[in-house]
């Protein structure tokens, strides 16, 4: 089955088996390698990606679904002022990833600022309930994603 769909704000056409899960397409066809192959059932968060805008665990999102919609990997939203934002955020509160469950830490904590600006304490954590990776706090997390809210509100301030 042909797949078209953008992936990472680019047209593509993808002969593939349509159960084919999403995070053994963006790793074996197009050498994306921060979406992980995890737990392989939605629970850890390393291979998230975003979907049409949305944190998504793409272990468990067979291929036919991303048809003409729009994948964003962690290493192309990794250009962008609002990765920038979340990483000072982060770096500012002490938060040290592993670099395993970086996608889903990230994405998840950006979506959060897009839908909530001032998230609050008890919206973080259920922001995070989707990460099983330990390697930081939950409290480093929540200072982190409060300092990129910070961060964030003041950049588009000056815009």
């Amino acid at each position: 089955m042909i797949i078209p769909f953008e992936l990472n704000g680019r047209q593509v056409y993808i002969d593939a088996n349509p159960g084919e899960r999403l995070v053994q397409i963006l790793r074996r066809r197009f050498s994306l390698l921060d979406a992980k192959e995890g737990c392989l059932s939605g629970r850890c968060g390393s291979c998230t990606v975003l979907l049409d805008g949305k944190p998504v665990a793409s272990c468990i999102v067979p291929v036919f679904l991303v048809r003409h919609g729009s994948v964003e990997t962690l290493e192309s939203f990794s250009k962008t002022e609002a990765y920038r934002d979340i990483k000072d955020g982060f770096a500012e509160a002490g938060v040290e990833m592993c670099g395993f469950c970086n996608a889903g830490k990230i994405l998840h904590a950006h979506y959060l600022l897009e839908v909530h600006p001032r998230p609050t304490v008890e919206e973080i954590q259920a922001c995070f309930t989707a990460s099983i990776c330990r390697c930081t706090s939950m409290e480093d997390l929540i200072e982190g994603v409060k300092k990129a809210a910070a961060i964030r509100r003041r950049r588009s301030n000056r815009a």
